[in-house]
């Protein structure tokens, strides 16, 4: 069951990737361009907050499932210190991020206010996740593979 649930957060993580993109550079092409509010711009905030929720759960699931919340007494380890904590912690403030932008947005007054908190907090969000995906990159035992699996 795990290493479905690796493959799908690995999936769900180019997906909500992807998203996010494409509202940010909705949102900054309106504003340049003073467009109204579609709903194909509500549409896509609306993708991206489901596909954001969606790895939500299932990081909850690897996280209970692979025993990470029982390490959090073994802070010494950049390993287990990044996935027990650091990677927990931001993706929950990047869900956050997403959600209360997107509800800024739906609650906003004119067309220009909605775009231009879709781009502030998305791209808020977006910093964040950039930074805290285990990318293969990052140091031995954080980095994980582009897709794993393959």
């Amino acid at each position: 069951m795990d290493t479905g649930l690796i493959h799908l957060h690995s999936l769900l993580r180019w997906v909500a990737l992807l998203a996010i993109l494409v509202v940010i550079i909705r949102a900054f092409s309106s504003l340049r361009k003073s467009k109204p509010y579609t709903a194909a711009d509500n549409r896509w905030s609306l993708i991206t907050l489901i596909t954001f929720h969606l790895q939500l759960v299932v990081g909850l699931l690897l996280y209970f499932t692979q025993g990470w919340h029982n390490q959090i007494g073994n802070m010494s380890d950049k390993v287990i210190r990044f996935f027990a904590v650091e990677h927990l912690l931001a993706m929950l403030i990047v869900v956050f991020l997403v959600t209360f932008g997107r509800v800024k947005a739906k609650k906003a007054a004119t067309d220009d206010l909605k775009h231009r908190h879709h781009f502030i907090y998305f791209i808020l969000a977006l910093l964040l996740l950039l930074a805290n995906i285990p990318w293969p990159v990052r140091e031995v035992g954080i980095g994980k593979s582009w897709f794993p699996g393959m």
